[in-house]
Formats: structure tokens, C-alpha cells, sequence
């Protein structure tokens, strides 16, 4: 393995400027969530939008990843065939 001398990385201005910026995108956007959160708790619904929003957040994960699931048939002839005797 040939050895070198480490690279100098040099942080810009607008690197800075850009990452505060997004920081501050996600900080709004998580403010607004936790506002949300306690506005559906409080008016009692709360139980009900967690269901909702945790089958919405399987589907997007299903949807993410290419997982489409099938129902599974209850009947005996898919479970073990149709075999004769």
C-alpha cells in the first residue's frame, strides 16, 4: 500500500452558509412536528392519528424498498396442494 501525505480539506464561507441554513430547514421542520404532536394529542386524537400515521409509515417503507406483500389464502388446498389419495 503506497503511503501519502494527508489531503488538506479547507472549509469556505459558503460551506458554512449553506450548513446553517439547512440546520436551520431541519430545526423548523422538527418544531413544526413536535406543534403537531402536541396539538393532536391534546384534542384527543391521538391514538387515532398514530395508527393512522404508523400504517402510512410501513407503506412508505414498503413502497421504499420494493416490498409489495401478498395475502396469504387460509385454505387447505394452497397451504399443502392438492394432493389425492
Amino acid at each position: 500500500m503506497l503511503r501519502r501525505k494527508p489531503t488538506r480539506l479547507e472549509l469556505k464561507l459558503d460551506d458554512i452558509e449553506e450548513f446553517e441554513s439547512i440546520r436551520k430547514d431541519l430545526e423548523s421542520c422538527k418544531k413544526q412536528r413536535e406543534d403537531v404532536d402536541v396539538v393532536g394529542a391534546t384534542d384527543g386524537e391521538g391514538a387515532i392519528s398514530l395508527s393512522n400515521d404508523h400504517k402510512s409509515r410501513e407503506q412508505m417503507i414498503n413502497d421504499r424498498i420494493g416490498y409489495k406483500p401478498q395475502p396469504k389464502p387460509n385454505n387447505r388446498s394452497s397451504q399443502f396442494g392438492s394432493f389425492e389419495f
